[in-house]
């Protein structure tokens, strides 16, 4: 998968179509990435030990990776994209403006 944790990425299709927000958790085994703020549910907690609270808590939940673009960070806007490999190192690379990514 080209996208990490802690990427700046943007919402494609659903929902919360043209939002941005950081990449919390990646799980490449179902190819899907949860977003801070995207994809919010509310999650109905019991109270487990004597003292704790429940309640309803919203919780982000998965995404498949293909709904998602990299926001290229020169170009502010999302792209596709590639790798370069220099100095025996894989780099990623803004299809549009042939940016380097960290």
């Amino acid at each position: 998968m080209k996208i990490k944790k802690g990427d700046t990425v943007c919402i494609l299709s659903g929902n919360d179509k043209g939002k941005k927000g950081e990449v919390l958790e990646v799980i490449p085994k179902t190819e899907k990435v949860i977003v801070k703020g995207v994809n919010v549910r509310k999650r109905h907690v019991k109270p487990r030990k004597q003292g704790e609270e429940g309640g309803i808590i919203p919780v982000e939940c998965a995404i498949h990776s293909s709904k998602v673009n990299v926001v290229c960070p020169k170009c502010n806007k999302p792209a596709r994209l590639g790798y370069v490999i220099e100095k025996d190192e894989k780099v990623r690379v803004c299809k549009k403006c042939g940016s380097k990514l960290k």
